[in-house]
């Protein structure tokens, strides 16, 4: 019995050294890890740790079972994957909406001042048009209106260049985005494998510190796109791009490419580079969230049509005055030249077709009634080995075109000559470069075609009270062409008699109806006729009043130097004239002015858009992170009161072997 009691104290004694040693050594554990804590409060990405701790296994004894202390289970990190995705998925959302807003302000910035933006130099032009209008033979009015032009010009260049400068910074941006995708996915998987080097060196255990540094690199990345991932059950985590396209396996890293677009040199594509064979586009409808997203999507909706739109109103301005302008005379008495030159569509690659605007609705006048068909669309023309399709890359609407000349949405588009092979496309830019080179046509002002080329006179042999009034040409195709005037000698004479009005030309051809029915008692007040004579000069007037038979009215060649400004009334009318955006009756529902004002409000409220997404998903983000770190965060006060409690546990650890060692000398003097 003493011999059994002796074993069991000594037993004791030594259960008692072990039992303290171990609280020491699990004290020190949780001093280490909380001291480890404290000097990562700062670090980005760390997850706080903590020791696992669980009871050895007890000895039995004829009265039960004895415990023999504690043990460190494991060393983890207080980590919780939904709350973490939580965060990877506003902050994804948040920078995607910051980089959008960041970019549009710009253009916003830009188009609103009120001093650099278009509507400024548009009102100057127009008023300088009124300018000659009210002195049609001065040549400092006309000088003025040319200085106004060039003016309008240089703003659409200025404005031209600086959509051009931000879209040169956002492919640059696009392209330092893929690189740092490229950086942060040769990380991971980096550390992927100093992961399963080290779990595999230390029986398993969480590596917790590369860990953390792992996903702080997958943090990154999912700034810049949005990624998805999975743990594997080797400790690796994979990571998946635009909708499971795997850019991480194992110790292994996908590359990525910014490659100039197929059709469009300009712009930058991002693709996977394979090892072996040619490279993969990505569709940018699969590229979501970050970023990246945030400036192809910028790019796709904002910077596109706002450098279309702005070009359409350059060709929109450049077209109608043109037009009008080659409609009246100049001081010379010359038909009006161009006064804008407009490039021709950008088509990529050249030679796919010949494409130009198709403003005649009858292909036999120089008009613009097609004008508000024209959109801010770029366009892509397929060949399929059979039919040739083109495609509104906005709307998607589509036509197969009939013959090697067709019509699109204000497009005339000629492939009698087309390079196209079978699966081949080609890309159709019909306003991208319109505001940066449209340029003036005139440089002289006597060119300015300010009056009407007929004018009409009333013989004072005359009886009646009729007249000839509200002349406005539609064509002087037949008599003249531009910069040449009109055939020498040319008169039509009207003469009056039993309600008819009878018409006979000299110096030109047969005019276009000979005879005009006029009643004196239901169209006193003015009634417009159209004439064209054989040549296709063709132009309206307005007869009105009471003429008496034998009346005659000469409508005949206005001279050089006449102070006339009827052309440049109506060149200012088309300030207020409704040109652009037809609806579906194909009426114009648009001036030139207010096609402007509505590319301002869409960029005023797509930036005021994508600043509140942005201020949106930032309180989401804030939100999520907050939830995050109240459970993983290291808590500088908790951690202070760990230390002072682990120390404590050291300090009765210590206590306690110390009291086995004064029990172990008890014994040992007893023996003595």
């Amino acid at each position: 019995m003493l011999k059994q009691e002796r074993f069991f104290r000594g037993n004791i004694m030594a259960g008692l050294l072990n039992i303290g040693l171990s609280g020491v050594n699990a004290a020190q554990g949780h001093l280490i890890t909380t001291s480890h804590n404290i000097a990562n409060e700062d670090t980005p990405g760390y997850h706080r740790q903590r020791v696992i701790q669980a009871a050895q296994a007890p000895y039995f004894s004829g009265v039960g079972f004895f415990g023999t202390g504690t043990k460190m289970a494991a060393v983890t990190r207080v980590y919780d994957q939904f709350l973490e995705n939580q965060v990877l998925s506003t902050n994804t959302r948040r920078t995607e909406y910051s980089a959008y807003a960041s970019q549009i302000r710009q253009i916003d910035n830009m188009l609103a001042d009120s001093s650099a933006g278009l509507s400024p130099a548009m009102d100057a032009f127009f008023a300088g048009l009124r300018e000659v209008a009210a002195d049609p033979t001065g040549l400092p009015a006309r000088q003025s209106l040319l200085s106004s032009a060039q003016s309008l010009v240089g703003r659409f260049h200025s404005l031209d260049e600086r959509l051009t400068e931000i879209r040169e910074g956002v492919e640059y941006d696009i392209r330092a985005a893929v690189d740092k995708i490229n950086t942060l996915a040769s990380g991971i998987a980096e550390l992927n494998q100093r992961i399963v080097v080290a779990q595999a060196a230390g029986s398993n255990k969480p590596a917790n510190d590369l860990q953390d540094q792992r996903w702080q690199l997958v943090s990154e990345l999912n700034e810049i796109i949005q990624v998805s991932t999975k743990e594997q059950s080797d400790g690796t985590l994979s990571v998946f791009i635009c909708s499971g396209q795997s850019l991480v396996q194992s110790n292994q890293a996908s590359k990525l490419g910014a490659i100039q677009g197929k059709n469009d040199p300009q712009r930058y594509d991002v693709a996977i580079i394979p090892r072996n064979g040619s490279p993969i586009r990505i569709p940018e409808r699969l590229i979501n969230g970050g970023e990246l997203a945030g400036l192809i999507a910028f790019r796709r909706e904002s910077l596109d049509s706002t450098q279309n739109r702005l070009g359409m109103i350059a060709a929109s301005v450049a077209s109608a005055i043109n037009n009008q302008q080659k409609l009246g005379i100049d001081l010379g008495g010359a038909i009006g030249l161009d006064m804008f030159s407009l490039p021709d569509i950008h088509v990529m690659p050249s030679g796919a077709a010949a494409v130009s605007f198709d403003f005649d609705t009858n292909d036999t006048a120089d008009d613009i009634s097609n004008l508000g068909l024209l959109t801010d669309a770029d366009y892509e023309l397929t060949y399929d080995g059979t039919d040739y399709i083109i495609t509104n890359l906005s709307t998607k609407a589509q036509k197969t075109l009939t013959s090697p000349i067709d019509t699109f949405e204000g497009l005339s588009i000629d492939l009698s000559g087309s390079a196209l092979v079978a699966g081949e496309s080609a890309l159709i830019q019909p306003t991208r470069f319109m505001a940066r080179d449209i340029a003036m046509a005139i440089t002289d002002p006597r060119e300015i075609a300010a009056g009407c080329p007929v004018i009409s006179t009333v013989p004072t042999t005359n009886s009646g009270t009729g007249k000839v009034s509200g002349i406005v040409m539609n064509d002087v195709g037949g008599p003249g062409t531009p910069g040449a005037t009109l055939l020498t000698g040319w008169n039509l004479k009207a003469s009056y008699s039993g309600g008819t009005l009878t018409l006979t030309s000299s110096g030109g051809a047969a005019i276009s109806p000979a005879t005009l029915t006029f009643n004196p008692a239901t169209d006193s007040s003015g009634k417009t006729f159209t004439v064209t004579d054989a040549s296709g000069f063709e132009f309206e007037f307005t007869f009105s009043g009471t003429p008496q038979d034998g009346d005659t009215f000469d409508l005949h060649r206005t001279e050089a130097g006449v102070a006339d400004n009827r052309n440049t009334n109506l060149l200012a009318a088309l300030q207020t004239s409704k040109l652009l955006f037809s609806n579906s009756a194909g009426e114009p529902t648009a001036t030139m002015d207010s096609a402007y004002s509505q590319l301002v409000n869409k960029v005023g409220n797509k930036t005021h858009e994508a600043q509140t997404n942005e201020a949106t998903q930032a309180t989401l983000y804030g939100q999520a992170c907050e939830a995050r770190d109240a459970l993983s965060a290291v808590n500088l006060d908790e951690e202070a009161a760990n230390l002072i409690r682990y120390q404590q546990a050291y300090q009765a650890s210590g206590r306690v072997m110390s009291v086995a060692q004064r029990l172990f000398d008890e014994i040992i003097s007893i023996v003595r």
